[in-house]
């Protein structure tokens, strides 16, 4: 049986080859190679695209996490909530900035921050409160609003997985104060490296990001802050620029995947399917089944030379990273418990929708002999 990758990337090169060397050829000629009009073109498009006033091209979807907390005078003696369940990157980032990530539960059927816990974890040091679109699905925004504008809090929307998700119709890109992002290779829209971007529709934030991402400098060599160096690479814009065009393309074929794992999945004790809530339109940039078989699982479908992966195994809390917060086993169990069930199937924009039956097949038979 010829392997099912979890996720090709060459192939978005080799799709579009031609376009991408032309792009890439041409900001190694423009003798450009910091910031310039390549970024600036790119951050034009991908504003329009996340229906946001504006776009700032930083180096990796950690720094536009660190950078939008720094924009936002967060810093130390600050707490910032987080979900449970999230790439450790969110809470990296609020420690980064000097602040404190503090852990709020996440909604069992989603993953996403839930919102009916956020209020009893709200201190007089809270500052903010980053909701994950975990696995490209939108968390439920409009509670965790106006919860903000109560207590006087700032929303940082971290989207690395959310390129092209919809909250009510409306794209993931401006409804918080801030979206950071990530174009890691592997991300819906991905660079051949590292790269990311904070879109908000806050003049006053986007200018103070420019400003963080380049040494704290808006006129060289006078620095009136103490910023990062944190600029998007030129070629990386340039080939997101050529990618920009194929996301909506590319996240229509995932959709289509995602509907054949549903029906073909549909049914199964023991196996639970991802739970759209109707207000959200999910860019798919995983699709998560859970299984209390999920070790087992996924040795049986590797077997046959199917690829899945585990979005995450270890939650942030039980982490040797922040074993100095002291949470033990047992303190977030909805976040625990999808650590020890979850698994990622194969999914992307270059998969053919025979490898996702195969797959689902396979998960089927899993079961069926179980």
């Amino acid at each position: 049986m010829d392997e099912i990758p979890f996720l090709d990337v060459g192939a978005g090169y080799r799709e579009l080859q031609g376009e991408l060397d032309a792009a890439v050829l041409g900001s190694l000629r423009s003798g450009w190679y910091i910031l310039g009009a390549e970024v600036a073109a790119f951050e034009r498009e991908f504003a329009v695209h996340v229906e946001a006033a504006h776009a700032v091209g930083v180096g990796n979807g950690l720094d536009a996490l660190v950078l939008s907390l720094k924009a936002c005078g967060i810093g130390a003696g600050d707490e910032v909530i987080v979900p449970s369940h999230t790439f450790i990157a969110t809470w990296l980032a609020v420690s980064y900035a000097g602040a404190t990530p503090v852990p709020v539960e996440v909604d069992p059927a989603t993953g996403t921050l839930d919102p009916a816990l956020i209020e009893a974890a709200i201190t007089p040091r809270t500052k903010a409160v980053i909701p994950v679109h975990l696995y490209g699905q939108p968390a439920d925004l409009d509670p965790i609003l106006a919860l903000a504008r109560r207590h006087g809090l700032r929303v940082i929307e971290d989207a690395a997985q959310a390129h092209g998700a919809r909250y009510k119709g409306r794209r993931i890109g401006a409804h918080g104060d801030l979206a950071c992002w990530s174009f890691y290779p592997g991300k819906n829209l991905g660079a051949f490296g590292d790269g990311g971007a904070v879109t908000t529709n806050d003049p006053r934030l986007a200018e103070r990001l420019c400003v963080l991402r380049n040494y704290g400098s808006s006129v060289k060599y006078v620095h009136d802050v103490k910023g990062l160096n944190s600029r998007l690479d030129p070629v990386q814009a340039a080939v997101l620029r050529v990618k920009l065009r194929r996301l909506d393309e590319w996240n229509a074929h995932r959709r289509r995947l995602a509907a054949i794992y549903c029906g073909c999945l549909a049914g199964i004790p023991g196996l639970e399917l991802p739970q759209v809530p109707a207000y959200a339109e999910p860019a798919w940039h995983l699709f998560v089944v859970r299984t209390p078989q999920r070790d087992a699982l996924q040795a049986a479908l590797q077997a046959q030379g199917i690829q899945t992966l585990i979005h995450y195994p270890v939650p942030p809390h039980l982490q040797g990273a922040y074993a100095e917060m002291g949470l033990n086993a047992g303190a977030f169990p909805v976040a625990e418990t999808l650590a020890s069930t979850v698994l990622s199937l194969p999914i992307g924009p270059h998969l053919a929708p025979e490898q996702a039956e195969t797959a689902a097949a396979a998960i089927r038979n899993f079961f069926a002999k179980a």
